[in-house]
């Protein structure tokens, strides 16, 4: 059966970590669009009281609705919600995570364990929730994974693990989802390092406040991604060349980048400069919510052309061979030739006589190879005698 999606302007969506950063910009980003229902998912309620007012306007209604996605019952409730307000949903997206910095010997294992519950069973819990919905009418699932899917960041392993885990499980999701002939999109969103308040938000073990590794990406462009697999059907969509050049190194030369990381992860991950203390450590609990951005300084890049070339591939592809044909138009002619064309000079017209040298008696004769015999004529004479 073949997947079937709405038009964004027809939807209901059902976001996760929808207080802050990425999924707060994908919630701006799909009421912009028009859509016709926003669930609105995090523990801070009150933050996200405040934002489905702010993006209740024209036909998009949005409703906040408070829940842990560790916990499977919540997400049921968040299901049952959506069901109750608007009929039902079209798109689930799955975008709440939380993070830790440091060394695995600092981290005690119940941190670990609750840094699991929600990044990685929070994403099973609301795929499954998402797919018995959807198995029917049809819909998309969104999962946020990370570049960190493809290769371990240096302290933040556990993150990097959870995000392992976010894609073998999407991947095996998708594969059942098709065998059994459901009518679901299942996408899996790998962002490289993004500026949102994911580096304050995250419980430090480090000596120094936290920090994406550069180039930091704009959020908008990860809400760009989600908003366009809601109703185009994508594998896999990674943001920012950046992080898409670290997963293919740590393929092709793996010892190589754990090298490269072990002398910059440290420098790269940290930062002197002081961050917002309201939003620190929401591992357990909801903390300082409603920014996009974190406190950090500096522009994020607000244009990734990997991200264009996989949301519009078939324009890619004809621009990509519109220069290879400009290229090729300068260099076959010649090529054809056997290169560029050189001076021939021309044949003469006639033979040239035999070179003349210098005899020892002062007069010119034509010279001859070796074994020539004279044909003198018979009125020439002997030689005169040199004097």
């Amino acid at each position: 059966m073949a997947v079937r999606q709405k038009p964004v302007r027809d939807q209901v969506v059902v976001i996760t970590g929808a207080s802050s950063g990425i999924g707060l910009a994908t919630a701006h980003l799909f009421a912009e669009c028009g859509a016709k229902g926003l669930v609105l998912v995090a523990r801070n309620e009150d933050a996200l009281r405040k934002i489905a007012d702010e993006l209740s306007h024209g036909t998009t209604r949005a409703i906040a609705v408070a829940a842990d996605v560790s916990k499977r019952e919540d997400l049921e409730r968040v299901a049952r919600t959506a069901v109750e307000t608007f009929g039902g949903f079209d798109t689930w997206v799955n975008d709440a995570a939380v993070a830790i910095y440091g060394n695995l010997t600092d981290i005690p294992l119940e941190d670990q364990r609750q840094l699991f519950d929600v990044n990685y069973w929070g994403v099973v819990n609301g795929s499954m929730i998402a797919a018995d919905h959807l198995r029917h009418r049809g819909g998309t699932i969104i999962n946020i994974g990370s570049v960190l899917s493809e290769r371990t960041m240096i302290l933040q392993t556990q993150y990097s693990a959870s995000k392992h885990a976010v894609k073998a499980f999407t991947d095996g999701l998708r594969m059942e989802l098709e065998s059994q002939d459901a009518p679901i999109s299942v996408t899996l969103i790998k962002p490289s390092s993004i500026d949102t308040p994911y580096v304050e938000h995250a419980r430090n073990f480090l000596d120094r406040e936290n920090a994406v590794p550069p180039p930091a990406y704009d959020p908008h462009l990860v809400a760009k991604a989600i908003v366009f697999a809601a109703e185009h059907h994508r594998r896999e969509i990674t943001i920012g060349f950046g992080g898409w050049v670290i997963g293919a190194m740590g393929k092709v030369a793996p010892r190589f980048v754990d090298k490269a990381m072990e002398w910059t992860g440290y420098g790269s991950q940290t930062t002197d400069h002081p961050e917002r203390p309201g939003m620190r450590d929401n591992l357990y609990q909801a903390r300082e919510d409603g920014d996009m951005y974190s406190s950090l300084p500096g522009e994020p890049r607000k244009t990734s052309l990997l991200l264009e070339a996989q949301l519009h591939p078939f324009v890619t592809a004809a621009v990509l061979a519109g220069v290879a044909a400009g290229i090729a138009a300068l260099f076959l002619p010649s090529l054809a030739t056997g290169g560029p064309k050189r001076f021939k000079r021309p044949t003469p017209r006639y033979q040239p006589r035999p070179a003349l040298r210098r005899s020892g008696n002062g007069h010119d004769k034509r010279t001859f190879g070796p074994g020539h015999m004279s044909q003198r004529r018979l009125n020439e004479g002997r030689p005169q005698p040199r004097h």
